[in-house]
């Protein structure tokens, strides 16, 4: 039986690594630096997947635009502190190396600066099972469709047969956008009935969850 998607789009932090509570950290930490009101948790969170610009500018919403290199760079320092004890969910090296044999395209559509991405990719040794991947400092930051849509026209692969897979709603809104279906796992950064809300195919609430849904659906 063929697979109904062709192609299998991964966000990264909080999907296929368990990096949002770092990120949240990194926020915090960072705004404690320069004498900003701390954002709470859950405002933190809701930022985890958008460009670090995006990102600072809805967490610190004070933070007037000349300030965001001098922010930028304290998160830099204090996620950096916490990147080699990042690990992926478990199961996600084998889940990779699985779909890639069924013959799926696999791609990356991450918030990441291109030199993040790279940099975990190496240190997970994971870069070989992907066909290509967006980043946030590329192109435009998510909910923007552009990342799904330079992935398809790369990768010669309609909407229909394309599957972004995400632990945000920027990353369900970015598939909408694009009309691209969408798989919500919600044991990352943002609460399940956020990404219900955009209607995804399906929600799966733990990692185990993921490759038996995608054996069956996708």
């Amino acid at each position: 039986m063929p697979n109904r998607f062709e192609l299998l789009v991964f966000d990264w932090d909080g999907t296929l690594m368990d990096s949002a509570g770092a990120i949240v950290a990194s926020i915090q930490a960072s705004c404690r630096d320069l004498g900003l009101q701390v954002p709470e948790r859950e405002r933190a969170s809701h930022v985890i997947g958008l460009g670090l610009k995006d990102a600072l500018a809805y967490a610190v919403p004070e933070l007037p635009p000349s300030d965001y290199g001098r922010l930028a760079e304290r998160y830099r320092h204090h996620y950096l502190a916490h990147d080699s004890d990042l690990e992926l969910f478990p199961g996600m090296r084998e889940m990779l190396a699985g779909l890639k044999q069924q013959g799926y395209l696999l791609a990356v559509a991450t918030g990441k600066s291109r030199a993040g991405l790279e940099r975990v990719l190496e240190a997970t040794q994971l870069k070989q099972y992907f066909d290509s991947s967006r980043c946030a400092d590329e192109t435009h930051s998510k909910p923007h469709p552009a990342m799904l849509q330079e992935l398809m026209r790369e990768l010669l692969i309609e909407p229909e047969a394309t599957l972004m897979i995400g632990d945000t709603a920027h990353d369900l809104q970015m598939a909408v956008n694009a009309g691209v279906p969408a798989l919500a796992v919600s044991y990352g950064a943002h609460p399940r009935d956020s990404l219900t809300a955009l209607n995804p195919l399906g929600c799966v609430d733990t990692p185990q969850e993921l490759l038996p849904w995608l054996i069956k659906n996708a």
